[in-house]
């Protein structure tokens, strides 16, 4: 039979996932299953999430890969402890050496917009803090997955077909490897389809038995500087060697009786609590769901001109993320909130295309994960024997030098990945996440609402269907979301634009703690090939 693995005409229903010893949501079913066996072989929520991720680079490259970057959340003894992972702009990288190369902005692909991977540093380094079992344990699992071969998932087939599209733009020589390793019959695989790495299984094996070291400042390592250097590319042995992750006390606000936790800047989580600080600084939101939608649509705008004015690296921001999260500027932003919507500007607090995972364990540990090599395979570029794709993180810098977020030397740019984290009380509620790209502050917003002001379960929560607010007053629908509310916020100037598909709306996971009784609660994206699996 010839069935259509993209065609679903009718909805259908997933209910709420409990557990009772441990949990892992993700967004491909068989790196779930990798975390669960971690659960079972008797790692603890850190393990789980690290071999869950390193699964991901195999079973889901087309939205992350060994040369991500990644940021983490972890709940460990009463304590919520936070991971940058992000990497640094190549030290002999410049506004005037990217103009030499005849851009005028940063460019999305090729080796001009790679940063420092992170990821393999983040793995390598939760584990040595919080993990319980080996660190080549962790990795075995997915240089299996990339030896063997697994079956394609339709969600990743439709994202690879558009990457072979997207690089097949370019002549340039330094593509060619994209190709070789993920389209090696010429074509992206299709649903179904068998696909394998050898040349990831051996790197992620050899990041394994180093602690990572063999990425950093080994044979990996030089592989990377010569393909750059080959090429014109600006990251070096050098910078992969300074690369060290950074743990940092993770930033909150509190919302409907609950901290709300993120990553500082230079990741964009800061949107988020400014969005939901201000829905918490208007008061009750009214019964009419009309208002509601209105009133977080709204916010999050409000949020977002903020912030990609003024989010960067910590260190370089002026305002200060206390400053932009105050009590007054967040009320003051809230009053220009009317029945109509605004066409936004940012504020002054002066005055006054990602993985996401989440993992639990017996022990009352809990981890929200997220990696990215930012838009789909990233950069297009593909290290030669090595199965490693590079992020093009970098393409989120500006050449304008009075810009917040210019391009320097050693600098890390404003993030998109984001993980979420809830409290109350002093007690973890649990992890959640929203990837895809600028969509994830977004998504943070309305999940958390649909959860603590809807009063949804983890799943309905995520299957609800989005809005995704793109400028001005234009912001668009996807398929299901409700006629009646999307004439009603026309009404009040408002432009809806329907969307075909759900792609682009984010794909989330929650995870869930009982307080009383310890039970765990999971949800996992409908828009995805996901799996919320207890142990």
């Amino acid at each position: 039979m010839n069935l259509d693995p993209h065609y679903y005409p009718a909805a259908s229903k997933r209910t709420v996932t409990f557990g009772k010893r441990g949990m892992v949501a993700t967004s491909q079913s068989l790196a779930a299953q990798v975390g669960a066996n971690i659960l079972r072989q008797g790692g603890n929520a850190i393990d789980a999430a690290i071999a869950t991720a390193a699964a991901l680079t195999v079973v889901e490259p087309t939205s992350n890969g060994i040369g991500s970057d990644a940021f983490a959340l972890v709940w460990v003894k009463g304590k919520l402890h936070g991971l940058n992972a992000s990497g640094r702009a190549p030290k002999g990288i410049s506004c005037e050496g990217v103009r030499d190369k005849g851009h005028t902005e940063m460019p999305a692909h090729g080796l001009v917009p790679v940063t420092v991977p992170g990821a393999p540093g983040a793995w390598a380094a939760l584990s040595e803090r919080f993990g319980k079992l080996p660190f080549e344990t962790l990795m075995a699992p997915a240089a299996e997955l990339a030896d063997e071969g697994y079956a394609v998932l339709p969600t990743a087939s439709r994202l690879w077909a558009q990457a072979h599209t997207r690089y097949g733009q370019y002549d340039s020589p330094e593509f060619a490897p994209w190709f070789e390793h993920f389209a090696p019959e010429g074509h992206a695989p299709k649903p179904g389809d068998v696909w394998r790495s050898p040349e990831m299984a051996k790197t992620l094996r050899a990041i394994g038995e180093t602690r990572a070291k063999a990425f950093y400042e080994g044979e990996l390592a030089d592989a990377m500087d010569a393909f750059s250097q080959k090429h014109g590319g600006f990251l070096r042995k050098e910078d992969l060697a300074a690369f060290t992750p950074e743990w940092v006390d993770p930033i909150s606000v509190r919302y409907r009786g609950h901290d709300i936790w993120e990553i500082p800047p230079n990741g964009s989580g800061l949107i988020a609590l400014q969005a939901l600080g201000i829905l918490d600084a208007m008061g009750d939101e009214p019964r009419d769901p009309v208002e509601s939608v209105h009133r977080r649509i709204e916010a999050t705008k409000l949020g977002y001109v903020d912030g990609l004015r003024y989010i960067t690296e910590r260190e370089h921001m002026t305002p200060s993320v206390e400053q932009m999260l105050s009590p007054g500027y967040l009320k003051q932003r809230s009053e220009l909130i009317g029945h109509d919507a605004i066409d936004p500007l940012h504020g002054n607090p002066l005055m006054g295309g990602t993985v996401y995972l989440s993992t639990a364990d017996d022990e009352g540990n809990m981890v929200s994960f997220i990696q990215s090599n930012f838009e789909g395979f990233g950069s297009g570029i593909v290290v030669p024997g090595t199965g490693i794709s590079l992020q093009n993180r970098g393409w989120s810098f500006s050449l304008d030098e009075e810009h917040a977020n210019v391009l320097r030397p050693g600098k890390r740019t404003y993030h998109t990945i984001i993980p979420g984290f809830i409290t109350k009380d002093d007690q973890a509620v649990g992890p959640f996440g929203v990837m895809g790209g600028y969509m994830q502050p977004q998504g943070h917003v309305q999940v958390v609402a649909n959860m603590l002001e809807d009063h949804l379960n983890p799943q309905a929560a995520l299957d609800l269907p989005r809005w995704k607010w793109v400028e001005g007053k234009t912001v668009e629908v996807e398929p299901g979301f409700p006629d009646h509310l999307a004439q009603a916020l026309e009404r009040r100037g408002h432009r809806i634009v329907r969307c075909t598909d759900g792609l682009t709306f984010g794909r989330g996971q929650i995870i869930l703690r009982n307080p009383e009784n310890g039970i765990l609660q999971g949800g996992t994206e409908p828009r995805a090939d996901g799996a919320v699996l207890p142990v």
